[in-house]
């Protein structure tokens, strides 16, 4: 499973000219998962990702996490992140399939939803988003456990 973090100040996710998900200070996150990927890596990850401290305390250094601030999360579903790019044309074979990822950007929006406000964009849509980079600050998360 992998997660691109962006700390932002604002960010949107539009379908067919809709805002569907849109948050102020926060975490935009592209979410992406791989073939082996269970609900095992989502309970991981979404710990992980509520308690990362990448938000400023009073004397500047990264120390806050989301929940600490009072922010928010934007989930972006993206099977992209497992792009296979051996070739010029991405290959997406190591992605796990649409209907077992649905289920599970589900399950982990609604690990994520238990601790802190959640909004998300559209599973399988064309999405436009839109974000206001805070830092910029992008980090990435990754976990495979390999039972």
């Amino acid at each position: 499973m992998k997660l691109v973090v962006q700390r932002v100040s604002s960010a949107s996710v539009e379908v067919d000219k809709k805002i569907v998900g849109e948050i102020d200070k926060g975490l935009m996150v592209l979410v992406g998962f791989g073939e082996n990927d269970t609900q095992k890596e989502a309970d991981y990850l979404s710990q992980k990702l509520i308690k990362l401290r990448i938000f400023p305390d009073e004397n500047g250094r990264m120390n806050k996490s989301v929940r600490d601030i009072g922010g928010k999360l934007l989930l972006v579903p993206q099977f992209t992140l497992y792009a296979s790019t051996k070739k010029n044309r991405p290959s997406f074979h190591k992605a796990l399939s649409q209907d077992i990822a649905t289920g599970l950007f589900d399950y982990f929006t609604s690990k994520c939803s238990r601790e802190i406000d959640v909004e998300t964009g559209e599973f399988g849509a064309y999405m436009k988003v839109n974000l206001l980079n805070d830092g910029p600050v992008t980090i990435i998360l990754e976990k495979e456990f390999n039972d």
